[in-house]
Formats: structure tokens, C-alpha cells, sequence
């Protein structure tokens, strides 16, 4: 990389950081127990609103993995998620109810509070509907995975986002508040991805799946992505750029082989197709406060007034993780 880009790279990451520190007065502490964590704790940071049905599975989920804390931002709640949140002891609650897309979709939020507490920390961000797989993960914790990042000296681990979907009209299965949300959306599209290279920031850039031929299948290119970078041991210098599909610097981006090996990467299934996700797309759509003038909400909202059914002849039955590896979808790399 030449000389001026990588000037301009380091200033574009000054200006994320700066904007992260400005957007901290949005966020009024509801419960602050950060000084129970340990200095080698696993940290998870979530924004989200009105997800109080999905969390005890979620937190569960992440505790059993070996999350030791837990940050989230409750932005507007009115169903009980912050107040539920606020009794459970490994868990520190932000409250805001400034514009979601004002705060880039929740990123300056999660900058700032990375920036505060995560430095040193192997640093987990994933958003409500999303499960975090890693090779071995039904037999060794997280930290295990994050111990062998250490002695690899490697800082930043990539995923592939899954989209999970039932067999049969999304409405047709009523999930229950505590239950595991892939005993029903328990399928998924083991092809029909492409990739390409971001030239700017060096990360790969993966759509498709049924999302992109249920609900894009005329602009697929607008469909959304699917590459994630969700797990990082933090540094109060780094700034994610979008989401967690990129951050800075660029060299964490490069959570892939580009010489035809494989580098050890995990997949997030991602339980957004259950019943709830019909009203939670109407009321998204109404807020108007996702990427692109929400227009993956308006292509969700269209598709979902048919109530469709994403399941087809191609469609794979979810195993476990080493089927994952077995149809390319994530790697075990190096990692033994």
C-alpha cells in the first residue's frame, strides 16, 4: 500500500475514533458493573431494541461458550429488554434514544464503549439474531479458541454470516421466549455466494444466500453481506468502519489466505428468519433507521406480506460445525 494511501487509512481511523469519543454523551448508563471484569475476560458487545423474546437463549448461548461480560446498548426498548437486562450480573446496560442510523447503525456506540473497556480484550460484537461457530466449538471453549489466537500472534478472526431458515412459511412455527431458535430454522444454503475483494480496505465481500435469491433476486447486487469480523483482541486504536464487516487498520481485515491456503475461520448462524421477525420488519420499516434508506426492510416487508417459504431442493439440514467445514463455509485451518 502506497505511502498516501496508508496516511489517509490512519486519518480515516482518527476521524472514526474521534467520531466514537463525540457520540459517548448519547449513552446514559442504566447499569455499569465493569469493574467485575477480569483483565483476561472474553468481552460481548450487542446493540439492539425490542429483543427481550430472544435473550435468555442468547445469553445463555454466549455464557456457555465462555463470555464472561456482557455490554449491550438498549436503544428505546419499550418491552422489557433493558429491564431485563439490568438484573443479570454479567451484564453492563447503555441506554440511548438517539437515531440508530445517526450513530452509523449502532458502530459509534460499540466504538466508544470498545475504546473504554475492551483494550486487551479478546472483544466479541455480534448482533442479537447472531451465533458465533468456530471450529471444535461443541468441545472447547472460546478461550481456547482465543488462547491459540494469541500464541498464533493473530488479532482478528473472520466468519461467514449463515442465514438460517425453517422448512415450510417463516410464520409457520411459533418461537418460545428461552428456547434454542435453530430446533427451528434449522436449514440453510450450503451455495449460491459470491465474493469479491474491497480494494479499499482489503476485506472480502460475500453475499448470497436465500435472503439474496428470496428477497434481491432481481438486484442481488444490493443484497446483503454476509462477511463478518466479529471477534478481535482490541486495541483502543482500532475503530470498526461498518458494522463488523471491516475495520482499521486494514491489516485485520485479512482474515483469509490469499495464496491458496486456508486460515482458520467460524461461521455466525444467523436465527433472523422466525416468526417474530414479521412484526420486527414492519416496525423497522416504519422507524426508517437502517442502511440505504432501509431498503433491505422494504425488501423484506414485500417478501414477508406472501409469507414465504425460503426452503428449496438445495437447501442443507444444519449438523454441527464440521459439516460446515466439509461444504467450505469456515475452516479449521492450522488449528488442531
Amino acid at each position: 500500500m502506497g505511502v498516501l494511501k496508508s496516511y489517509r487509512m490512519r486519518l480515516e481511523r482518527r476521524r472514526w475514533r474521534a467520531r466514537a469519543f463525540r457520540k459517548r454523551r448519547e449513552l446514559t448508563t442504566k447499569r455499569n458493573r465493569t469493574q467485575q471484569i477480569g483483565k483476561n475476560d472474553i468481552l460481548l458487545f450487542c446493540t439492539l431494541r425490542n429483543e427481550r423474546v430472544r435473550l435468555p437463549y442468547f445469553l445463555k448461548y454466549y455464557r456457555d461458550l465462555g463470555v464472561d461480560h456482557f455490554f449491550f446498548v438498549d436503544n428505546g426498548s419499550d418491552d422489557g429488554t433493558g429491564e431485563y437486562l439490568a438484573e443479570q450480573m454479567d451484564v453492563s446496560v447503555f441506554y440511548s434514544e438517539e437515531g440508530y442510523k445517526r450513530s452509523r447503525f449502532g458502530v459509534d456506540w460499540l466504538n466508544w464503549l470498545q475504546m473504554r473497556y475492551a483494550h486487551g480484550h479478546w472483544s466479541l460484537v455480534v448482533d442479537v439474531d447472531e451465533f458465533f461457530i468456530y471450529p471444535f466449538c461443541d468441545t472447547r471453549p472460546i478461550r481456547a479458541l482465543t488462547d491459540w489466537l494469541d500464541a498464533s500472534s493473530i488479532k482478528s478472526f473472520g466468519t461467514m454470516l449463515l442465514d438460517m431458515y425453517p422448512k415450510g412459511p417463516i410464520d409457520s412455527a411459533k418461537y418460545e421466549e428461552g428456547s434454542d431458535p435453530f430446533e427451528i430454522a434449522h436449514w440453510f444454503d450450503s451455495g449460491n455466494y459470491s465474493i469479491t475483494k474491497n480494494s479499499r480496505y482489503g476485506n472480502l465481500w460475500i453475499q448470497g444466500g436465500p435472503r439474496a435469491r428470496a428477497f434481491f433476486p432481481e438486484n442481488a447486487e444490493r443484497a446483503p453481506a454476509m462477511n463478518k469480523i466479529p471477534l478481535v483482541k482490541w486495541d483502543r486504536a482500532y475503530a470498526y468502519v461498518s458494522s463488523t464487516h471491516m475495520l482499521l487498520p486494514r491489516g485485520l481485515n485479512l482474515v483469509y489466505d490469499e495464496w491458496g491456503g486456508e486460515k482458520t475461520s467460524g461461521c455466525l448462524l444467523h436465527a433472523k428468519f422466525l416468526d417474530i421477525f414479521t412484526q420486527k420488519s414492519a416496525e423497522e420499516l416504519e422507524r426508517k433507521q437502517h442502511f440505504a434508506n432501509s431498503h433491505e426492510y422494504k425488501a423484506y416487508n414485500e417478501g414477508l406480506a406472501v409469507n414465504p417459504d425460503l426452503w428449496c431442493q438445495w437447501s442443507e439440514k444444519y449438523i454441527n460445525w464440521r459439516q460446515l467445514e466439509i461444504l467450505g463455509l469456515m475452516s479449521k485451518g492450522n488449528w488442531a
